[in-house]
Formats: C-alpha cells, structure tokens, sequence
C-alpha cells in the first residue's frame, strides 16, 4: 500500500510539475461556430465531432467547437461568404463552390483524374494540394485540410443511366459551379445548379430529376426516399476542405493556430478512413433500400471520357498548365510505383 500511496504522490506531483507549462501556452477561451451541411449522423458530421473533442483536448478546455450541421448556418457559398466577412470562424464543405473565390480549385473538379482515394490522399497532401489551399489567403480563407467526401454516382426518379444517350432529357441537379454545369451539359442532360440545402426538396417535388453524389451522401441525406436508380459512374473523386475565416485566423496566437492544426490532422485521418469504411456498407444499405443498381461500364465510361474532354481542355487553362502538368505527372509516378 506504502508502495501505491507513493507511487500516486509522485504520478500527482508529476501532473502538477506539467500544468504551468500548459498555462503557459497563449490559448483563450474561445467558442468557435463550425458549420456543415450534412447531418449530425453522416459522416461528416463524426469527423466534426473528431475534430471538436481533439481541439477541446488540445487546448484543456479552453477551445470549444460549435458545430451546427444541416447547413443551418448557410449553404456552402452563404457560408464562405460568412467567412471571408469574419462573421463565422470554421467551416467544412465542397472544394467545388470555392472555384469562384480561387479559379485553381476547378482541378479537384476534372471528371476521372483520380482512379484510388489513396491517389487523391497522396496529391491533396502533397505540395501541389497544399499550394492550390494556400491560394485561399489571398481571398479571406485559410485551408486547413483536405477531408474525403468520396467518387460521386448518379441517382434519377426516371431510368437507369446506362450510356452517354441516357444523360439526354434528365434535369440533374449539379453544384454551384461550371465545370460541373459544363460536364453534364456535354453528357446532354439538363444541368440545374443548386446549393445541396435545397436539394432534397427539389427531388421530392420532381424540380429535377436527380443528381450526383457519394454513396454516404445519397445514404444519409435519405435521397432513396426519392430517387429509384443509382447508376455508378465514380465520374469524379470530390474533396471537403475544412476552412477558417483568414479574418478571425489572424487574432488567434500561435498556440492556438497549432491547435487547430493539430485537431484538423487528426480529422482528417479519421474522417478519410470512417468514410472509406462506410462507402460499402452505404451502398448495400442503398441496394436494401430499394433503389436499383447498376454498374456502368468501362466502354461506356470511355465515351463519357471522350465526350467531355473540351472539360479537362478548359480546366487545364483555368488553373494554368504548369499546375495541370505537375498533377499529371504525380500521377504517372504513383501509378508506376503502385
């Protein structure tokens, strides 16, 4: 018992010799408002609570993170806008609407540029994704990571899209963004932009006819409720970005910043593997839902290639071709070493 007494005084006299170090770090007490728009139970809204609890322990407290999902808080846009007002701190959404703020974004957007999650972690992560996030300073928003939101597949009220010719007549929902609206109008279908807020109601109602998504997206916004057929293209590889509003960044002390930084990483790894895991048991979940299913296949996605290449033509020139060039040949490099 001597023994355990002894060794309790040393653990506690131990604890009590790290605190001052801790008080020492310049950290406030901050409520910071994180927006997003899927639900608390997606898998974006775990990775959120991920990033919550790490910033809470990181910072001993002090760090709160307020998440509000089921863009309560704005769509996308609204909420980048919030941002670069400094009127909300934190926020996590498509790297696609940010194309209007920072042109060089359109590259995540090029339909089949990644063939692996794993290739996309390995571009993101790598000096070309990191130099195309940086661009965001200059307009009012620091990126902070790169989280997954997963290849996008096809769902419709109408038919099974099973070629380029079954694009033609369908109204498709698309984002708030042009290579998107370009793609789709290509492929011959009748592209609608909307913010994903409003896309739910847009189905049921039959404003369009459907639109294009991860399997966790289409599980947890509860789409299979008005959509019959899921068509599997894996078209694009759509990323998140987590962001901060540069406005409120550049209050915050080194300390804190590193914090964010800290908890951003440890999300972000979480999030990527969580919604790797859930993409299966998504689209199972999906299939036992009732909606059809088929696989699309690998001619009809080449005519799809062919068809939108003028797409991979004007993004190479929206984001310059030294960018495009440095991201082509990383992936040549992966996929010889791979």
């Amino acid at each position: 018992m001597k023994l355990k007494a002894l060794f309790l005084a040393a653990t506690l006299a131990a604890g009590t010799m790290v605190l001052p170090a801790a008080h020492a770090a310049d950290i406030q007490t901050r409520l910071i408002r994180f927006g997003y728009g899927l639900n608390q139970d997606s898998n974006q809204g775990r990775a959120v609570q991920v990033f919550a609890d790490e910033v809470a322990k990181l910072s001993g407290g002090k760090m709160k993170i307020r998440a509000v999902g089921a863009a309560a808080l704005g769509s996308d846009v609204q909420m980048q806008q919030a941002l670069i007002g400094g009127a909300q701190e934190m926020m996590v959404g498509s790297t696609a609407t940010l194309v209007g703020i920072t042109p060089e974004m359109a590259l995540w957007d090029t339909p089949f540029l990644f063939n692996s999650g794993e290739e996309a972690d390995q571009v993101l992560d790598g000096k070309t994704g990191q130099a195309i996030m940086h661009k965001l300073e200059d307009k009012g928003l620091v990126g902070l990571v790169y989280w997954e939101n997963g290849f996008r597949n096809l769902t419709n009220s109408q038919k099974p899209v099973t070629s380029v010719e079954d694009f033609s007549g369908l109204k498709l929902r698309v984002m708030q963004n042009n290579v998107f609206l370009d793609t789709f109008q290509r492929l011959g279908a009748n592209a609608v932009p909307l913010p994903f807020s409003e896309l739910f109601t847009a189905l049921e109602t039959k404003t369009v006819d459907g639109q294009e998504n991860p399997y966790n997206t289409i599980l947890s916004s509860k789409f299979y409720e008005v959509q019959k057929y899921l068509s599997i293209t894996n078209h694009v590889y759509s990323p998140w970005i987590v962001t901060a509003s540069k406005k409120w960044w550049d209050g915050l002390s080194a300390d804190e910043r590193d914090v964010l930084l800290k908890a951003a990483a440890v999300s972000r790894d979480f999030e990527r593997k969580d919604t790797r895991q859930e993409a299966d048991k998504a689209l199972a979940q999906l299939k036992a839902d009732g909606m059809q299913i088929n696989t699309v296949s690998p001619e009809a996605v080449q005519k799809m290639r062919e068809t939108i290449a003028p797409v991979n033509a004007q993004i190479e020139k929206a984001v310059g071709s030294d960018l495009w060039n440095a991201v082509q040949d990383q992936l040549k490099e992966i996929r010889k070493q791979g």
